[in-house]
Order: C-alpha cells, then sequence, then structure tokens
C-alpha cells in the first residue's frame, strides 16, 4: 500500500530505517511514492538526496524500468528550474551501473580463476569439467560471465538507452547526451555487443528523425547551430571508430552517410580535423569494402588536409601518407570498357556503377573519380615526389616508361621494399588539432602498405600484358612467365581472362599452342575506345589502327581538295554568298511582316494565357480553401480521435494504476503478516508484477495449505516424541508420587484438624456476638414499623394524583383521536364514492363505443353475406342456363345426326337412278355450285342453319358410297368438336350469342368460316386452339384451361386434313 508524506524529507529518512534493517525493495517503494505524488512536483534541495539514492537502491536490486519511471519524473520536477541537478543524477546513475558491471566482470574472471585452479596434479581432467565440454561448448569463463556478468551487462544497456531517451531533443541537455551516446558506444566495443551496436546507431537515427519532424517543441534542437552540429559531427565519428573496431561495415557505412548529411546540413564548413578524421575513417571503410578507386581518392584527400593542417608535420610522416596515396592510386585496377549491351544486362560492375554517384557525395566530389583523374592529381599535387624514391619508381615503371622486359624485375624489387618498410614501426602522425584525432591511432590494416601488394601485382601483370601487344602480336605463355617469376600460369590465365572480360585488353589464349595472341581480326570492325587508360605509349595496334582509316581518308582527301583547287572552291562560296544576298533582298519584306504579325500573336496569347492564369489562380485559391476548410475539419475529426483514444488510453492506464495499487495494497498487508512476508519473498518480482489477485490468492491458499499440511506433520512428530517422554516419566515417577501422597495426606489430615478446631471455637464466638446485638436492637423495632407505614402512605396518594392525570390526559387523546378517524373515514368514503362514480362513467363510454362497433360489424357482415349471396343466385342461374342450353343442344344435334343420315341414304339413292338414267355434265356443275356456296358460322343462327341444312343446301358427296361415308364422317368430327368447343366449360362463362356464333374461343379470337363440307380454316383453329384471353371464373381452373387448349389443338390437326380430303373428293366428283 502506498504511504504518502507530507514532507518529502520524511520519506527519506524512512527510506534510510528501511535499508537500515535490511529491507531496501520497501525503501525504492517509499522513494518512488514520493517521486511520483503530485503534491511534490517543485524542486526542493532534498529532491537531489532522494533521486540519488532512488537510483542507488533501483542500482542495487536491477530494477531499470523503475529507475527510467523515476527518471521521468525527476525531468518533470526539475525540468524548468534546476536541469543542472538531473545532469549531475543521470551522471552518478550511470556512474553506479557502470561500477557495478565492472566490479561483476572482476568477480566472473576471480571466480574462473577459482574454478581452474587444480587441487590434484594427478587428474587435471575432473570428471565434472569432462561432462560439461561434453555437453556445451561452452567454457568456464563463458559460464561465469552468462550467470555473474550478462545481467549487470543488460541492466547497464537498458541504462543507457533510457537515459538517451530521456535526454532526446533537448537542448538544455544536448551536451550530456552526445556525452551518453559516446560512452554507449564504448561499452559496445568493450563488451562486444554487436547487437546492441547496431540498435543503438538506429535510436539516434531515430532521435534525429525526430528533431526534423518536430522542431516546435519548446526544448527542441536547433540543428543550425555550429555547437549542435560540431556534437553531432564528434558522436557519428565516434560512432564510425567504433565500427570500424568492430569490423561492422554496413554501420560503417551508415555512419559515414550520417556524416554528410550534417555536414551539407551546416551552412558552414567543418573543421578541417573532423574532416580529416572522416576521410581517414572512411578510406578504410572504402578498402573494407573492396572500392580502391574511392580509397585512394580518400587517402588523397585526407593527405591534403594533414598537409594544410599540420605544419610542423615532420618527412618521415609526410613519406609515409605520401607512399600510402601513391600505392593505392596505383593498385587501382583499369577501369572496365563495357559494350553497350552490359547496360542492359544486371552485372555486379554494372550495380557498382549506379551507386559511384552516392560514394561520390560522400567524398564531396562533383563527379565520380577514376583512374585518370587521380593519376593526375597525383602530378599536380606533387605528391609522388614526396614518396620515397623505391615508390616513385614503381610510379615511372607504371606510368611513364616503356620496357617491359624489365617491369617485373623493377616491380619485384619495390614490393621487397614495401615489405621491409611496413615491418618496421610505424610512427605516429600526432595530434591533428584540439579535437583530439589521433593519425597514428588508425588500425594496422590501413596501416600497412603490403594490403595493396596484391592489387599492384594485378595491375603489374596488366601493364605488361598491354605493353607486350604494342610490340608483339604473339607470344609464348613460357616467354611471359620468363618475364614476370611473380605469377604462375593459373594466375597469367585468370589475369587474361579478367583484362578481356574488363575490355581492357585484347588478347586469345592459343591453349594447342602455349601461346598468346594479341589484337584482333582486321576484317572486324570494332568499337573505338573513347576512355583513356593512361599508361606507358608506344604505337597504336593494327586492329586499334584499321578502326579510323575512313575517318583520316575523308580529312586528307577534304584538305587534298581545298589545296589542289582553291579558285573554284573560292568561286562556289562567293556564288552561294551572293545568291544568299538575292534570297533576302526578296524576301525581307515578307519575313519583316510575318514578324510583326508574330509578335501581336505572340502578345494576344499572353494576354489570353495571362487570363487562363489569373482564372487558374482564382480556382486554385478557392480550391484551396476548400481543400484548407476539408484538412481544417479532417484535423478537428482527428483531434476529437486522439483525444478519445487519449481519454481511453487514460482510463485503461487508471485502470491499470487502480489494479496494481490495489496489488500492492494486498502485497503490503501481506507483508505485514509473518506469513505472508514468507510468501512474499518466495516469489520471484517479475513473477508477481504479473499476477494478479486471484493468483495472489490462490498461491496464499496453495502456501497456507503446506504450511499447515508441514505443520501437522511437524506436530504429529513431536505429539509422538511427547507421548513417549511423557509415558517414561510417569513410569518412573509412580513409586515417588505414591510416596508423596502419603506424605501429603498425613499432613493434610493434620492440617485438617487444626483448621476443624479453629472453626468450632470461630462459630461459638460468631454465636455470642449475634446475640448481644439482636438484645440490643430488639428496642428499635416498633419505630421501624411506623416509619415504614407513613411512607406507604405518602407513596399511595402520590400513586392516585398521577393515575387521575393520567386518565384524564388518556381521555381527551381518545375522543380527540376519535374525531380524526371519523374525518378521515368520511373523506375516504366521498374519494371511493367518486372514484366509483368515474369508474362506471368510463365503463359505459367503453360499453357504448363496444357496441357501436359491433353495429358497424354486423352491417358489414350482413353486406358481404347480401353479396355473397346475390352472387350464388347468379352462378344458379347461369349454371341451370348452361344445362339448359346444353340439354337442347344436344337435342338439336341429336335431331341433326339423324336428318344427315336420313339426307345421305336419300342422295345416294338418288345418284344410283341418276347414273341409270345417264344424267350430263350441267347437273354435276349444279351440284359443284351448290357444295362450293360458303356458309358463314356468324350468320344467322342456328335455327337458320338447320332450315338450310334441311332445305337441300347441305349436298354432298358424288353418288359413291365412299363420298357418303367420307361426309358423314367429316360431319361426325365437326360436331364432336363442335360439342367440345361449345360445352360447359367449368371457370369460363360463354352467353347464348357465343354458342350461336360458333365461337370456339374463349376471348376475341371468334371469327372463321367453314366450307359445307365440314372444311374450317387452319387459322381459325389455330387461333381457337391458343389459350384464351377472356374471363375466367373463380370456379375455373388453370389446370383444365391448359387440358382444354391441348385438346383444341388435338382437334385441330386431326379436323383439318379430313376438311382438305372432303373438299377435294367432292371436287373429283
Amino acid at each position: 500500500m502506498p504511504i504518502y508524506f507530507q514532507r518529502p524529507e520524511n520519506a527519506l529518512k524512512r527510506a534510510q530505517e528501511f535499508i537500515d534493517v535490511g529491507k531496501k525493495a520497501s525503501a525504492l517503494d517509499a522513494l518512488y511514492d514520493v517521486i511520483k505524488s503530485r503534491k511534490h512536483r517543485t524542486w526542493q534541495k532534498v529532491h537531489e538526496p532522494i533521486m540519488k539514492l532512488y537510483l542507488e537502491l533501483c542500482v542495487d536490486l536491477k530494477k531499470s524500468h523503475l529507475a527510467k519511471e523515476g527518471l521521468f519524473q525527476y525531468r518533470i520536477i526539475c525540468q524548468q528550474v534546476n536541469i543542472a541537478s538531473l545532469e549531475q543524477v543521470v551522471k552518478e546513475y550511470l556512474a553506479l551501473a557502470e561500477a557495478k558491471t565492472e566490479a561483476a566482470r572482476k568477480e566472473s574472471a576471480q571466480a574462473v580463476l577459482e574454478t581452474t585452479m587444480v587441487d590434484d596434479l594427478d587428474q587435471v581432467a575432473t570428471p565434472e569439467n569432462l561432462l560439461l565440454s561434453a555437453v556445451s561448448s561452452e567454457g568456464n569463463q563463458e559460464r561465469s560471465d552468462r550467470v555473474l556478468l550478462t545481467p549487470w551487462v543488460k541492466f547497464l544497456w537498458e541504462s543507457y538507452r533510457q537515459c538517451l531517451e530521456l535526454l532526446r531533443n533537448n537542448s538544455r541537455v544536448e551536451r550530456l547526451y552526445h556525452d551518453i551516446a559516446q560512452a554507449a558506444f564504448r561499452f559496445c566495443v568493450n563488451y562486444a555487443r554487436k547487437t546492441e551496436f547496431r540498435k543503438l546507431c538506429d535510436n539516434l537515427r531515430g532521435h534525429l528523425a525526430h528533431i526534423h519532424r518536430f522542431p516546435q517543441q519548446a526544448t527542441a534542437i536547433n540543428l543550425q547551430a555550429a555547437e549542435t552540429q560540431q556534437m553531432h559531427l564528434e558522436t557519428r565519428l565516434t560512432q564510425l571508430d567504433m565500427a570500424i573496431k568492430m569490423e561492422l561495415w554496413q554501420e560503417a557505412y551508415k555512419a559515414a552517410e550520417d556524416i554528410h548529411a550534417m555536414m551539407c546540413l551546416s551552412k558552414k564548413s567543418t573543421k578541417p580535423p573532423l574532416m580529416a578524421g572522416y576521410y581517414q575513417r572512411l578510406a578504410l571503410v572504402f578498402l573494407k569494402a573492396g572500392n580502391g578507386l574511392f580509397h585512394a581518392s580518400a587517402l588523397l584527400k585526407h593527405l591534403n588536409l594533414v598537409k594544410d593542417l599540420k605544419k610542423s608535420i615532420t618527412s618521415e610522416e609526410l613519406r609515409r601518407l605520401a607512399a600510402r596515396a601513391v600505392l593505392a592510386t596505383l593498385a587501382t585496377p583499369l577501369p572496365a570498357t563495357r559494350p553497350e549491351m552490359d547496360n542492359l544486362v544486371e552485372t555486379d560492375e554494372a550495380v557498382m556503377d549506379k551507386n559511384v554517384r552516392v560514394l561520390a557525395n560522400l567524398l564531396g566530389l562533383a563527379n565520380p573519380p577514376s583512374r585518370h583523374t587521380l593519376v593526375r592529381d597525383l602530378q599536380r599535387l606533387n605528391i609522388v615526389s614526396l614518396a620515397p624514391k623505391e615508390i616513385q619508381k614503381l610510379y615511372a615503371l607504371f606510368e611513364t616508361d616503356f620496357d617491359p622486359l624489365k617491369l617485373c624485375a623493377g616491380v619485384s624489387k619495390v614490393f621487397e621494399f614495401i615489405n621491409e618498410w611496413s615491418t618496421s614501426t610505424a610512427p605516429a602522425v600526432g595530434e591533428a588539432g584540439k579535437d583530439g584525432l589521433k593519425e597514428g591511432a588508425t588500425t594496422p590494416p590501413c596501416d600497412e602498405l603490403t594490403v595493396y601488394l596484391k592489387g599492384l601485382k594485378a595491375m603489374m601483370v596488366c601493364r605488361l600484358l598491354r605493353e607486350i601487344a604494342q610490340v608483339y602480336e604473339s607470344i609464348s605463355i613460357t616467354r611471359v612467365l620468363e618475364l614476370c617469376p611473380m605469377i604462375d600460369a593459373f594466375e597469367l590465365e585468370a589475369a587474361v581472362v579478367d583484362a578481356v572480360r574488363r575490355h581492357s585488353l585484347q588478347v586469345r589464349i592459343d591453349h594447342k599452342r602455349q601461346a598468346l595472341h594479341f589484337g584482333t581480326e582486321l576484317s572486324i570492325s570494332q568499337r573505338e575506345e573513347t576512355i583513356d587508360q593512361g599508361g606507358p605509349y608506344l604505337q597504336a595496334m593494327p586492329s586499334d589502327l584499321i578502326r579510323s582509316q575512313l575517318e583520316k581518308l575523308y580529312r586528307v582527301l577534304r584538305q587534298s581538295v581545298d589545296v589542289i583547287q582553291p579558285e573554284r572552291i573560292q568561286a562556289e562560296r562567293k556564288s552561294l554568298r551572293q545568291e544568299l544576298h538575292k534570297a533576302y533582298l526578296a524576301g525581307w519584306k515578307r519575313e519583316q511582316r510575318k514578324i510583326l504579325e508574330r509578335q501581336s500573336k505572340i502578345e494576344k496569347r499572353k494576354e489570353e494565357l495571362e487570363n487562363k492564369s489569373l482564372a487558374r489562380e482564382e480556382a486554385e485559391r478557392q480550391e484551396e480553401e476548400r481543400r484548407q476548410l476539408r484538412l481544417r475539419e479532417a484535423e478537428a475529426a482527428r483531434l476529437k480521435k486522439e483525444a478519445e483514444e487519449r481519454e481511453g488510453l487514460r482510463m485503461a492506464r487508471e485502470e491499470e494504476e487502480r489494479r496494481k495499487k490495489m496489488m500492492a495494497e494486498k502485497i503490503e498487508a501481506l507483508k505485514r503478516t509473518e506469513f505472508g512476508a514468507k510468501m512474499i519473498e518466495s516469489i520471484e518480482e517479475q513473477m508477481l508484477e504479473r499476477m494478479n489477485t486471484e493468483d495472489i490468492q490462490q498461491i496464499q491458499l496453495d502456501h497456507w495449505t503446506k504450511e499447515r499440511r508441514e505443520l501437522q506433520q511437524r506436530m504429529h512428530k513431536q505429539e509422538r516424541k511427547i507421548d513417549h517422554m511423557e509415558r517414561a516419566k510417569r513410569l518412573e515417577e509412580i513409586p515417588l508420587l505414591e510416596k508423596e501422597f502419603a506424605r501429603r495426606d498425613a499432613e493434610r489430615r493434620k492440617l485438617w484438624d487444626e483448621l476443624e478446631h479453629e472453626r468450632v471455637e470461630r462459630a461459638i464466638a460468631e454465636r455470642h456476638l449475634a446475640m448481644e446485638q439482636k438484645r440490643r436492637l430488639s428496642r428499635m423495632a416498633e419505630d421501624k414499623e411506623r416509619f415504614i407505614q407513613k411512607l406507604q402512605a405518602e407513596r399511595y396518594e402520590e400513586y392516585k394524583k398521577l393515575k387521575q392525570e393520567f386518565d384524564a390526559r388518556l381521555a381527551s387523546e381518545k375522543a380527540k383521536r376519535l374525531a380524526e378517524r371519523k374525518q378521515q373515514r368520511i373523506q375516504e368514503r366521498r374519494e371511493k364514492y367518486r372514484a366509483e362514480k368515474e369508474r362506471k362513467r368510463k365503463e359505459a363510454e367503453e360499453a357504448e363505443l363496444r357496441r357501436i362497433e359491433e353495429e358497424e360489424r354486423a352491417a358489414r357482415k350482413a353486406a358481404e353475406l347480401k353479396q355473397r349471396q346475390r352472387e350464388l343466385e347468379i352462378e344458379e342461374k347461369m349454371a341451370q342456363q348452361k344445362k339448359q342450353e346444353q340439354e337442347e343442344q344436344e337435342q338439336r344435334e341429336r335431331e341433326r345426326q339423324e336428318k344427315i343420315q336420313a339426307i345421305a341414304a336419300a342422295a345416294g339413292a338418288a345418284a344410283g337412278g341418276r347414273s341409270r338414267e345417264g344424267d350430263g355434265p350441267s347437273s354435276r356443275a349444279q351440284q359443284q355450285q351448290h357444295w362450293r356456296r360458303p356458309i358463314s358460322l356468324t350468320d344467322g343462327s342456328r335455327a337458320d342453319r338447320d332450315r338450310d341444312r334441311d332445305g337441300g343446301r347441305w349436298t354432298s358427296g358424288s353418288g359413291t358410297g365412299s363420298g357418303s361415308a367420307l361426309g358423314a364422317r367429316n360431319d361426325a368430327s365437326l360436331s364432336s368438336n363442335w360439342r367440345e368447343k361449345t360445352g360447359p366449360l367449368t371457370g369460363q362463362r360463354r352467353d347464348n350469342r357465343d354458342i350461336d356464333r360458333g365461337d370456339f374461343g374463349r376471348g376475341g379470337n371468334r371469327g372463321g368460316t367453314m366450307d359445307r363440307g365440314g372444311g374450317v380454316s387452319e387459322s381459325y383453329w389455330r387461333r381457337s386452339g391458343g389459350v384464351g384471353q377472356g374471363r375466367q371464373d373463380t370456379r375455373g381452373g388453370q389446370d383444365r384451361d391448359r387440358e382444354r387448349d391441348r385438346d383444341g389443338r388435338r382437334d385441330n390437326r386431326s379436323f383439318a386434313p379430313s376438311s382438305d380430303v372432303t373438299s377435294d373428293n367432292w371436287r373429283k366428283s
């Protein structure tokens, strides 16, 4: 449970008391409560000792997270009042952490010395050491460091990181920030922490980005200040040094980029000592990256700065620096002359060429350097003359002299000199300035000249081959090896292949003849080399000469023509000038007019563009205003959202703080008890922070159960032990007790007799005294009785008086309450009557409303029932009418069939008689006229049609039995189809007129004609066979409609051909 103090001094005293009794955790909690308390946010002198003691306890207990929280709280307290106090506290905190870590290192080393001491020299390898070496590759030192040193190293790393996070982007503690950053780099180097070094570099870049991102803060750092830039450069140079020492070349390159960015940010030129150190370190980075060109350029930059900066530099120092610069330049390979195809192919050289501009920027160069420019700078700056004579000879062999037969011999002597000179002690260049840049502190790989021997050997082979190619067309490999004894055949072949690959040399290897052939075929066109590769030059190769033959021929012929015919050339030039003059005179006015028109057009165009520009600017302004409005709205929404998020985080943080507070209170309450203190001590602090109340209760219950079980076991053992002991003691004391009991019995008997004698005597004396007292007091008995009677009478009178007063008050209160009760009952009955009256009124209104609704519902129901009855009557009438019509139709159909049969029989008999009597064609034509007379199904009624049929107009046949049968069959099919179409249809209504017209369809498809022979047109049956479009009764069914449609189509197919056949038979007859 947190303890709140009225004064910080009390918390400091309480913490000292806790420390005196060995409770450092409690002391830390007490100080932490004061530091985080809002009541003590004003800085006082006592805050500094409190903070120092707090951090000391954090270091002792390895509580880095509590130290971080305390430092951040202390920064809030003393930010505006005394920032020097914060600096002092941070320095002492880091000093404590470093001291603890160094002590842990010494302890680990001492522990290893103690474990490595051999007790028995005959048995050096103990079984324990053998087992450890079998299961683990770690030695004693690694295991000891992991146990003793690693926790403190982790604590120190977290301390550095927390302090950098505490002091970032604060101009008031900027110097301390950079000191801590440099100390953190040294920590990484001392303890070989490569991972932490990378994290530290990333953190510093993040802090720098934070400075760029939030420049408006009250304590923000101004990167334009010269002092700030100086400190950043020093820190980055330290980072570069430490990265080189740890051989983290990627981080070194990033540090160089950061240094270059800071230099570009500065408006003033960087101090020469810093630049010299920068170039020196950058040269080493380029050397490790295998980029000899930029390594040599960096060395030249460094040499120039050292010469200008140090006036008292010795000749030996200058010779060594110049030798390094010359050797690095000469070891640079020749530039590659790649064809155009390589620009489209992603090779290693192409990727390197893309990055050369970035590397050139790191050196402050406008253009990427080349080997030719570096050699030219050596000559221009007179650096070759500063180098030793042997190095000057090497430069002459590579760049000026042409002597391929003695080249390798001279180079080998220079190599021997370099090896001898590098083995000697390298003199320190000394201090380069007040910033402490030590030139002699360069790492050995960059200071030794032997690192350039490999590149010089490759350059020697390339120069030898190029000089031989200018003299010989071919040469044996054996002869080349004799000229260059420092390499073997494999190295020579590799050098030749590399030179050809880089297009530095035109050579072919003939393995069959063991020879080298220089140049290319003269019939093949070669691209002209445009890169000057330098070096001694004697003559051009034939393949190089043939490339420029045509160009030389054209140039010489042109000069010859000018020399042979000068008059003609002058005349041509004069005539050309005259023609140009005439053309100018003929068209200068037109050109002038065009120019004036063009000017007017330009003015108009300018005016139009200005108008458009103004309109566009106005539109852009409006759009910008709208955009700003949207941005403000978005910003307001974002701020609102952030406020909500902060509120949510605050509530979550408060909830977490409440939970932690409850946990702390619970833990403090447990610590106050002996049982709870033991339980808390057995739990690790990290595990205790992750626990909640339920976990602590469970652990408490487990501990209590365990202790109770252990206590029961101990009590059981103690009980058995005591039981045996008591039993033995009792066996031994039984005789002694018997003797003691006998002695005490005698003594008690004697004592009892004495006491009993005394009691009897005392009772007799008390009897005599009581009798004497009774006799003396018997004289007062009458007075006592009178006093008691008097007192009782007075008290009885007082009682009667009080009772009469009480009865009067009781009667009055009773009458008053009865009157109030009466009025209350009257009021209750009045209210009850009013409520009952209101209830009856509402019930009457509701009943009246229900009655009206019932009457309206009954009226609607009666109307619906009446409507339904009318519909039923109409349906019954229609059904009866349809039934009657169907019966009449069936009766007429039967009569028609009988008449048709009779007519057919009479017609057959008449035809037989006419054939015997020999009737001519006139009678047949008359019959055909009667047969072909059309009859309309839509004209007249059925009675008219029956009369026409009875009158003989329905005559058919040609006098043969087949025709009569066919006509009868067609009539029968017609009648059957007619009956099906005009019969009673369920769900379909037709009146008498539809039936009389012979309308077989259900809707508007009424029409169609039929021949006398019963033929009905196909179009009519197609129309009548479709799905009807007329009205549909509610009782009709779609299934029956579809069935009737199918019947209609089937009737159509069966009836039409028969009608055609009948018509054809009648025509034939």
